[in-house]
Order: structure tokens, then sequence, then C-alpha cells
């Protein structure tokens, strides 16, 4: 029985097959077309793309605080300006340094004014008494004053600084997303306000540890839970609240 479909020797044959692997061809190429305007690029799926810590993250790094506080020949100690100066200093340590590096105070040796230098040590000494810093926390070391009348005395520590990203891509049309993905800025105000308003930068390496518990607190509050007593501390009446109903 002879077969409907023409053989491939057949008048014919060769025109149809080339003009079908043609048309099939265009239609992959304007359907590769269409894709690729469609979707410009790969995208990752998952959290990277609504996390903002991970889209727009802040860069922490340690860098050091220094003040100088000029001691003039002659003088008996700090002046009450340069005390108020050093004060300030010494509580931006406490909060922001205290906990990542010592204070190192550097103290001119052999200029003119080296006495002087040593009573402003000792004013330095009583402040950080004040301040409860230990002797631990605090390194004195001396350095060459020179022949400087007014050599400085050199307050430094490291500190974590805090680094926002820098908010400038807009090249997405927010009024045109078919993807309903992030937007690049999407987040980084967030980042960039944390960044800037944190107190201490350390604070975003990691939790502080936790201090040492009131060991008689603890055992008074559990002797009083054992003995059927309120565990809570008792209020005056000064600080109790009276309601009266309304008339």
């Amino acid at each position: 029985m002879r077969s409907p479909i023409a053989p491939p020797s057949a008048p014919g044959f060769r025109p149809v097959v080339v003009s079908r692997l043609l048309a099939a061809s265009l239609c992959a190429f304007v359907l590769g077309g269409c894709k690729s305007i469609e979707e410009p690029g790969g995208y990752v799926a998952g959290w990277t793309l609504v996390d903002p810590s991970q889209r727009h993250p802040i860069m922490v790094s340690q860098q050091p605080a220094s003040m100088s506080v000029r001691i003039s020949r002659g003088s008996h100690g700090l002046s009450p300006a340069q005390a108020s100066q050093v004060a300030g200093f010494l509580g931006h340590y406490r909060n922001a340094g205290m906990r990542n590096s010592r204070l190192l105070i550097a103290v001119p040796s052999g200029s003119p004014n080296e006495s002087a230098a040593v009573h402003a040590v000792g004013d330095l000494r009583r402040m950080m008494a004040e301040f409860g810093f230990s002797d631990t926390a605090v390194s004195i070391e001396p350095y060459p004053g020179g022949r400087d009348p007014n050599a400085p005395i050199r307050l430094s520590y490291m500190r974590f600084v805090a680094d926002g990203p820098a908010c400038s891509d807009w090249s997405a049309n927010l009024a045109d997303d078919r993807r309903n993905l992030p937007y690049p800025n999407f987040g980084c105000a967030q980042q960039r306000n944390l960044a800037a308003q944190i107190a201490n930068p350390a604070d975003l390496l990691g939790p502080r540890s936790m201090t040492p518990s009131d060991a008689e607190r603890r055992s008074l509050v559990l002797e009083r839970y054992q003995k059927g007593l309120t565990t809570g501390a008792e209020k005056s009446g000064e600080e109790r609240v009276q309601v009266k109903g309304a008339n």
C-alpha cells in the first residue's frame, strides 16, 4: 500500500521542511526577545529581597577618638573650662568606648611645662575616680614634649563608628513594576537613620554581656515566695492610687 506522505526524494518535500524549520526558529527568537524585555537579568528569590539589613548593610568600623588639652607652663592643674571639656570626653568614653578599649593618656615629658602637666594629671585622676573608672581601664604613658612650653596632654580611645548606606539608587520605575519586587532603595532610609541614631555602634556587632545577678535579692524574693508573701516592693500610702466613684 502506498504511503500518503511523500518520500524525501519526492518533489516539494525539502521546501516544506525548510519553511517549517524557519517558522519554528522565528517563533523561538520572538519569544526569547519578549522574555528578555520583561525580565532583564536574574533575580534571587528569598529573604535577600526583603531584608533591609542584607540589602543595605550598616558598616561598623573602629576609629580613634582623641582630645588634646594644652597645659600652660606654671599652671597648677586644669582650668574650669578644660575640666568641663575633659568631663564631656570622659562621658563619651564611658558610653561608647569603655567596654571596647582602654583610655590612653599621653603626658609630655622633658618639656618646660612638665611640672604643670603632672598637676593636670592629678586632676584627671580625680575626675576619672568620680566617673567610676578603674585603674585597668586607663593607661598613662609619657611622650617627648620637646621645647613646647604648652605641650598638650593627649587623651584617646578606640570607638566603633557606624556608616549608613548611601540611598541614591532610584533607577526602578515605582509606577510600573510588573514583578512587584522591592525597589533598590527599599529599607535604605531606615538603615541610614539607625546608623545615625544608635548610641553605641558596638551593639550592632552583638549583644552586651549581662551584669551578675543580685544573690541577696534573689534569696529574699525566693524566701517570700515560699512563705506565700508578695515578692514585689511594698508601696507606701502616698504611692497608692485611690479611685473614687462618680456621683
